[in-house]
């Protein structure tokens, strides 16, 4: 199984009063992996974009030890779970060497922008889901 890493950096705004940085952030951090990670299935144009989109279904965090803010970015590790015709879940952690900071998932719609529907991921799509899904057993 492949995983997206995307490393992160931190904002000094990003930090509470307590120096940690604000879990609400953390949806942030993953939408920054996400769609640098979705950059490998562009469509070409505007029209294309909006026939081809992706929508937020769900979000589930686990958020497992604060983070102080510091300088050095955190990784954010991002791969494919599961997946069906028309969504896939993808999986996240948010960690460093030392300690993982949360784990969460999504579940994302493959959506058509202009009818206001799901669809069905294409061929292309399938194939980059598949490049980040575990093999199956």
């Amino acid at each position: 199984m492949n995983r997206y890493t995307y490393s992160c950096p931190l904002r000094w705004a990003d930090a509470d009063a307590n120096g940690h940085v604000n879990n609400a952030l953390f949806l942030r951090f993953m939408e920054e992996a996400r769609t640098r990670m979705f950059r490998e299935v562009p469509a070409t144009d505007e029209e294309g974009r909006r026939r081809n989109a992706f929508v937020l279904a769900r979000v589930v965090v686990d958020y497992r030890v604060p983070l102080d803010y510091r300088d050095e970015p955190v990784d954010v590790h991002v791969w494919v779970t599961e997946s069906t015709a028309a969504t896939f879940e993808l999986a996240y952690e948010m960690r460093d060497d030392d300690h993982l900071y949360a784990e969460a998932t999504t579940t994302i719609v493959a959506y058509n922008l202009t009818t206001g529907r799901p669809r069905r991921l294409s061929e292309a799509e399938r194939g980059f889901v598949a490049r980040y899904s575990r093999p199956v057993s």
